[in-house]
């Protein structure tokens, strides 16, 4: 039994979506590393571990692709920069205002380019 092309919405993937996933496992990654060293013990434990979780459910509901709830744009915009935001604060935190720049001013320009599809 085959399911016809129009049940399921294709997913194409471009250069900006490979981007967008290297940046959301960058920012995932980066959190952690902000928890474990930014945090004196037993903090950075607790820290190291939520920081990354909490990133993870806030982009499996809200913003990937096959999202668990399905809300307007602007929800997502703003869950994207809470995300992506919070790992750039935390490389500034951790001293390194380059990383933190480079890492936001890419981010940026990813999200911007994605939300002008989402809303073509």
């Amino acid at each position: 039994m085959t399911s016809a092309p129009d049940q399921h919405a294709r997913l194409t993937v471009g250069p900006n979506d490979i981007l967008r996933f290297v940046l959301e496992l960058f920012a995932i990654v980066s959190l952690g590393i902000w928890g474990f060293l930014a945090w004196p013990l037993p903090w950075n434990i607790l820290v190291g571990i939520g920081a990354p979780v909490v990133a993870i459910l806030l982009w499996a509901l809200f913003r990937s692709p096959r999202a668990v709830l399905h809300v307007d744009p602007f929800v997502k915009a703003i869950v994207e920069i809470v995300v992506m935001g919070s790992a750039a604060f935390a490389w500034w935190d951790l001293g390194q205002p380059l990383v933190a720049i480079v890492f936001a001013v890419i981010a940026t320009i990813s999200g911007v380019i994605n939300g002008r599809r989402e809303f073509s």
